[in-house]
């Protein structure tokens, strides 16, 4: 069991690393701002998520992980938000 938790961890935060890695290149490469903000909201939505939740998966109780999950939660709804806002 445990070993398939390391796996599950592992893939969720490789996956949040790459659309974080691909966001990143994103922001850099489109031209307009809007466009770049969508990226960049694209990138925090997304990418910090994966990773959230890679960490849940590997979180030594269930307190933890619902902790966690909630920053998920939170992250889903304030981050597109507040990207929009600013541009």
């Amino acid at each position: 069991m445990a070993v398939v938790r390391l796996i599950l961890t592992a893939a969720f935060m490789a996956l949040g690393l790459f659309v974080c890695c691909v966001g990143v290149y994103g922001v850099f490469r489109l031209k307009y701002a809007a466009n770049r903000m969508h990226a960049a909201a694209l990138n925090d939505t997304m990418g910090i998520s994966l990773c959230l939740v890679g960490l849940a998966i590997s979180a030594p109780d269930v307190f933890t992980a619902l902790k966690i999950l909630l920053v998920v939660v939170f992250l889903w709804l304030a981050s597109p938000v507040a990207s929009h806002l600013l541009c």
